[in-house]
C-alpha cells in the first residue's frame, strides 16, 4: 500500500477557556463581600476603570458646600463686630472694661450654627472606629502587668500566656519546652504556671480538660473529696451519663453523684469563649423576597456595589491622533478589559436574579406556609428552567444568600432530596424531615427521651417511612445528641 500526503478541511467546533471567560466564572462563583474586595482591587488597578456618582449626591454636596460658606461668612461678620468692642474698649487705658456691656452682646449673637454629616462624603468607616472586645491574650496580660513580678518572672508569663490559645488552653506548647527557651528550670515555670492558672477566665492555661475543670473547683472553693474524683477518674463515664458505673466505683448512691454533677454542669470547659475574637461574621443577602400583593417579588441587592464605568478622560485620549504606540495599546487592554468586568458583574447579576425568580417560583409553599411545605428539589430542575448548566446552577448558589420574610437563608437550601412518602402522598423534602424530626425531640420528656427507632415509629405513624440510620444522620446534621446523651437525671 503506497503512501502519499493529503491535505483536507475539517470544520469543528471547540470551546477555550479564554482569560475573560475564566474571569466571568470567577465572578460567577464569588460571594458578595468577596466581589466587592474584587471590585475594589480592580479599580486600584485598572486606570480606565472608575466608580459612578449619581447627580443627586453631587448636587446635595454642592449645596452643603454653599450652606457652609454662608455660615462660614455669618461667623466671620460676628466675631468681626465682637473684635470692635474689645478694641474700643481696650483703647480706654484709664477705664475699667464694661464686661455687663459685653455680655449683653454675646446674649444678643444667635445660636451657633449646627452642622449637618451628608452620608456621601468621604468619611472614615463606623468599622474603623468601632470600640474592638479585648483578647484574650490581652485580658491576660492585663493581670500579667498588675502583679508584683520579676522581669524573669514576667517573661515567662508573658511566653506562657502567649501561648495560650482562643479556647483557654496552654496547647501550643509543654512547660519543659518553655524552661528550655528560657533557660529556666521546670518548678520555676510550673510555679509561674500556677499563678497564670489563677486569672481570670476561671479555668484559664489549664493543658486539658481535666486540669481545667480541677481549676475551677480549686478557685472556686467547689472541693467536697467526691467532686474532685468523678473529675479526675470518671470522665468517660461522665461523658455518656454512666452515672450507675460512677455510683458503684465510689460506693455513693445516685442522688449523691447527681448532685456532684449538677457542680460540674455549672463549670466552663472552654475559658476562652467570652473572648470569641474580633471578626464578627455577618451575611449581606445578594437577593430579598418580599410579597407585594398576592405574588412574591424578587428584588436584587445592588447596595454596597460600586457603579462602574469607563472613564472618559482614556476613551477621548484614546481617540486622540496623538495616542500612538505603546501607550495606545495599553489603553485599548486596559479598556477591554474595563468592559468585559462590567460586562461580567452584570450577567452574573441577571444570572443570581433569574435562579432566585425561579427558586421562589417553585418554592412558594415554603414562603406562603413555612419550611414543612418545603420541595424536594435538585440543580437540574433550576438548570432546565432557565435554560443552563446544573454546574452554572452550583456557582450561583454558593454561597449567596437570600432575605426571607422566614429569615436569610443561602440559597443551596433550597435543594434537597426527596422522602417517599409511605401512604402514597407528595413527597417531602429532607430539610421539612429534619423539622419534623427536630419537632419531635422538642416535645419529647427530658427524663425519656426518644431513641432513633422511637422517632422512626413517630415518623411511620405521620406516612414517613425512613431507616434509622437515616434518622440517626439526620439528628447529627441538627446537632442533636443521641438520646442517652439528652437524657436528665435532675
Amino acid at each position: 500500500m503506497a503512501l502519499d500526503l493529503r491535505q483536507s478541511l475539517r470544520l469543528t467546533q471547540q470551546l477555550l477557556m479564554t482569560p475573560q471567560l475564566q474571569q466571568a466564572i470567577k465572578l460567577l462563583q464569588l460571594s458578595r463581600v468577596e466581589l466587592e474586595q474584587f471590585v475594589e482591587a480592580q479599580l486600584q488597578e485598572n486606570p480606565v476603570l472608575e466608580e459612578g456618582i449619581q447627580e443627586s449626591s453631587e448636587e446635595v454636596a454642592q449645596s452643603e458646600r454653599e450652606t457652609e460658606r454662608t455660615e462660614e461668612q455669618a461667623i466671620s461678620e460676628q466675631m468681626g463686630e465682637a473684635s470692635n468692642i474689645v478694641d474700643s474698649v481696650g483703647q480706654e487705658d484709664s477705664k475699667e472694661v464694661d464686661w455687663e456691656e459685653f455680655s449683653r452682646f454675646q446674649e444678643s449673637l444667635p445660636p451657633a450654627p449646627s452642622y449637618s454629616v451628608n452620608r456621601d462624603t468621604e468619611a472614615p468607616n463606623y468599622e474603623n472606629i468601632i470600640t474592638r472586645s479585648k483578647t484574650l491574650q490581652e485580658h491576660l496580660m492585663q493581670q500579667v502587668g498588675e502583679l508584683d513580678f520579676s522581669e524573669d518572672e514576667k517573661r515567662i508569663a508573658t511566653v506562657i500566656t502567649g501561648n495560650v490559645d482562643e479556647k483557654g488552653y496552654l496547647a501550643n506548647t509543654t512547660i519543659e519546652e518553655i524552661a528550655t527557651a528560657e533557660n529556666v528550670s521546670v518548678e520555676s515555670v510550673e510555679g509561674i504556671l500556677d499563678t497564670v492558672q489563677r486569672f481570670d477566665p476561671p479555668g484559664v492555661a489549664a493543658r486539658d480538660l481535666k486540669e481545667c475543670l480541677l481549676i475551677q473547683l480549686r478557685n472556686g472553693h467547689f472541693k467536697n473529696g467526691i467532686v474532685e474524683k468523678i473529675v479526675e477518674n470518671h470522665l468517660h463515664d461522665l461523658e455518656n451519663r454512666n452515672y450507675q458505673n460512677i455510683s458503684r466505683i465510689l460506693k455513693i448512691p445516685i442522688p449523691k453523684v447527681i448532685e456532684n454533677v449538677q457542680i460540674i454542669a455549672e463549670l466552663e470547659p472552654i475559658p476562652g469563649r467570652p473572648f470569641g475574637g474580633d471578626v464578627v461574621p455577618y451575611v449581606v443577602p445578594d437577593v430579598y423576597v418580599f410579597k407585594l400583593g398576592e405574588e412574591w417579588v424578587v428584588h436584587l441587592n445592588e447596595e454596597g456595589l460600586p457603579e462602574l464605568k469607563v472613564s472618559n478622560f482614556y476613551t477621548n485620549m484614546l481617540n486622540k491622533s496623538e495616542s500612538k504606540g505603546v501607550e495606545k495599546n495599553y489603553i485599548q487592554e486596559k479598556l477591554k478589559s474595563a468592559v468585559w468586568l462590567i460586562k461580567s458583574i452584570q450577567q452574573r447579576q441577571r444570572t443570581i436574579y433569574k435562579v432566585a425568580e425561579c427558586i421562589v417560583k417553585r418554592q412558594k409553599d415554603f414562603f406562603d406556609k413555612g419550611v414543612e411545605y418545603l420541595h424536594p428539589m435538585i440543580l437540574k430542575d433550576i438548570a432546565e428552567d432557565i435554560g443552563m448548566h446544573e454546574s452554572t446552577i452550583s456557582r450561583v448558589t454558593n454561597n449567596k444568600f437570600m432575605h426571607t420574610t422566614r429569615g436569610i437563608v443561602e440559597l443551596k437550601y433550597f435543594f434537597n432530596s426527596s422522602v417517599t412518602r409511605a401512604d402514597g402522598g407528595e413527597d417531602l423534602a429532607s430539610e421539612s424531615v429534619k423539622r419534623m424530626i427536630e419537632e419531635i425531640i422538642k416535645g419529647e420528656d427530658l427524663k425519656h427521651p426518644h431513641s432513633d427507632q422511637r422517632i422512626v415509629e413517630i415518623l411511620e405513624e405521620k406516612g414517613i417511612q425512613l431507616a434509622r440510620r437515616t434518622v440517626a444522620k439526620y439528628r447529627e446534621q441538627l446537632r442533636i445528641l443521641p438520646s442517652a446523651k439528652r437524657k436528665k437525671y435532675y
